[in-house]
């Protein structure tokens, strides 16, 4: 099946395409309105407010200009994994994404050269929730980010989110959302990758279960080198 990214979805998922208020925690505060461009190597690139890097949770907090929010719900939540393109990625919080459901899907149906199977995104889903992580990082990555996402290559959309930590806090981030695209399992690979950085968080355990339970494809093969050590190093680790 193919799902399509809405032009303005309703609820707090918020497109990168223009200057829209948003209210702080609760609605008590208004944010103020400031420039936070995409990467300069994005053509058509549009500007975005720098409101992702004020929070007032953990490392998440202080008006750090040149830092963003970004969360992550897929392999990235993996601290080995973002940091093999984004070493300036520093874990700020565990947070839920509500009204959202992960999938795994191949982008206008062609499947992923890194991970030979469908990756993750994120779709309204009224009722259900999306768990990850929060990090702080630079803005030095995020060109870094987009192309890891494949921004350029339309793979997927810059979206900012608000999501909410386990303390209650809300905050909102820049994450990213799959165009176009066919459902689709998961390599096992890739399904690990997201597992060992959903147990290095300690996501709430009942969303490690559905993540474990996920159906993987059948890719026999091998993925980067980079990973599949990952991959190996995470598996001798002491439990």
């Amino acid at each position: 099946m193919r799902r399509a990214l809405a032009s303005r979805p309703p609820g707090p998922l918020l497109l990168f395409s223009s200057w829209w208020p948003v209210a702080g925690v609760g609605g008590t505060e208004q944010l103020s309105w400031s420039a936070f461009h995409y990467c300069s190597r994005v053509p058509g690139s549009t500007n975005v407010r720098r409101d992702m890097a004020k929070s007032g949770h953990g490392n998440c907090g202080g008006n750090d200009e040149e830092s963003f929010l970004y969360f992550a719900y897929g392999s990235n939540l993996l601290t080995e994994r973002i940091h093999l393109r984004n070493p300036s990625a520093a874990f700020c919080s565990v947070a839920r994404l509500q009204d959202f459901k992960l999938d795994f899907g191949n982008s206008q149906g062609k499947i992923s050269r890194t991970w030979h199977g469908g990756i993750a995104t994120i779709f309204q889903s009224p009722g259900d929730e999306v768990w990850g992580v929060v990090w702080k990082m630079n803005k030095s990555n995020l060109c870094s980010l987009d192309e890891q996402e494949g921004v350029v290559g339309g793979t997927y959309d810059p979206i900012e989110v608000n999501v909410h930590t386990q303390e209650g806090k809300e905050i909102t981030c820049r994450s990213y959302q799959m165009k176009n695209y066919v459902s689709a399992p998961p390599s096992p690979q890739y399904k690990k990758v997201i597992c060992m950085g959903a147990k290095e968080h300690e996501l709430p355990l009942d969303y490690q279960k559905k993540l474990e339970a996920i159906e993987p494809n059948d890719y026999k093969g091998k993925v980067s080198e980079e990973i599949e050590n990952i991959i190996k190093e995470g598996e001798i680790k002491p439990h």
